[in-house]
C-alpha cells in the first residue's frame, strides 16, 4: 500500500545493529527506506547491515558514540553526504543500570541517562535541519513499560523512560509546523541481550511476566517492524506526541 511505501527515505537507527532496533530497522528496510545503522560495535553494526541487504534492502553503517555531540554531528553529516537527506529517525539506543536507588552511584546515574535520554536529545536536534530541509519528517523514541510503571531495580533506567515520553511531546509541539511528527513508542517485555539480563537479575520476572501478558508469550524484535513502519509513513502524518504500547495487552491488564 502506497500509505506505508517508505521507497526513498532515510532512516537512522540508533543501536540498531541488534534487539528491538534491528527488528525495527529490517522492517523500515522491508517498506524501501535505506536504513543507517548506528551503534558502536563496528562489526555488529556489519553483520546488521550484511543481513538487511542479503533480502535485497538497503543499508550502511555509521560507527557512533550517540552521546557525544561531535561524534552525531559527524555522523548526520556523513549520512547526508552519502544518501542526500534524512526523513526518518529512530532513537533506540539504550542501556540499564539494574541497581535500587540508595544502591545507584553517580556514575551509573548518568551513565544511563546519557545513554537513553540524552543521546535522543543529540540526534535529534542534530537531524531536524535535514528533516525541515527535506519538507518533514518522522522521529520515533523509544520508551518503555517504565515509562508508566516503577520497578525498585529500575530508577535510573524508568527516569530515562520517563523523560522520553515527556521529550518527545516537547518536540511534536515545536516541530509540528515543520511537518514533523514525533511519537514515542513503549515497547512491552521483549526477548533482547537487555531483558536477558533482567531475569538473570530476577529470576522470578519471566513467569510474571506470562502470567500478566494476554498475549501470553514475550514479544520478540520482529513485533516492532509493524509499528516502525507505520509510525515511519505517511499513514501516521495526523499522529504526533503520543506514546503507544506495544506490549502484548501488560499494560492494560489488572
Amino acid at each position: 500500500m502506497k500509505m506505508f511505501d517508505l521507497t526513498g527515505k532515510v532512516a537512522i537507527v540508533t543501536g540498531g545493529n541488534g534487539g528491538i532496533g534491528f527488528g525495527m530497522a529490517k522492517g523500515l528496510a522491508d517498506a524501501g527506506a535505506s536504513v543507517v545503522i548506528v551503534g558502536r560495535n563496528a562489526d555488529n553494526n556489519i553483520k546488521s547491515v550484511a543481513e538487511i541487504e542479503s533480502v535485497g534492502g538497503k543499508a550502511l553503517s555509521v560507527v557512533t558514540d550517540v552521546c557525544d555531540s561531535k561524534a552525531v554531528n559527524k555522523m548526520v553529516a556523513t549520512v547526508v553526504a552519502q544518501l542526500g537527506a534524512i526523513h526518518i529517525l529512530v532513537n533506540n539506543a539504550g542501556t540499564s543500570v539494574r541497581k535500587r536507588p540508595e544502591d545507584l552511584t553517580e556514575e551509573d546515574w548518568h551513565y544511563v541517562l546519557n545513554t537513553n535520554l540524552t543521546s535522543s536529545f543529540l540526534c535529534s536536534k542534530a537531524c531536524y535541519p535535514e528533516m525541515k530541509k527535506a519538507g518533514g519528517g518522522k522521529i520515533l523514541n523509544n520508551g518503555s513499560m517504565l515509562s508508566i510503571f516503577g520497578s525498585p531495580w529500575g530508577a535510573a533506567y524508568g527516569a530515562s523512560k520517563g523523560g522520553i515520553m515527556q521529550y518527545t511531546r516537547s518536540q511534536a509541539v515545536a516541530w509540528g509546523a515543520d511537518n514533523i511528527q514525533v511519537n514515542c513508542f513503549l515497547p512491552g517485555w521483549i526477548n533482547t541481550e537487555l531483558t536477558k539480563g533482567a531475569r538473570e537479575y530476577a529470576p522470578e520476572l519471566n513467569d510474571k511476566v506470562l502470567a500478566r501478558t494476554p498475549a501470553g508469550r514475550w514479544g520478540e524484535p520482529e513485533d516492532l517492524a509493524g509499528l516502525a513502519v507505520f509510525m515511519a509513513s505517511p499513514a501516521s502524518d495526523f499522529l504526533t506526541g503520543t506514546a503507544i504500547p506495544i506490549d502484548g495487552g501488560f499494560s492494560v491488564t489488572i
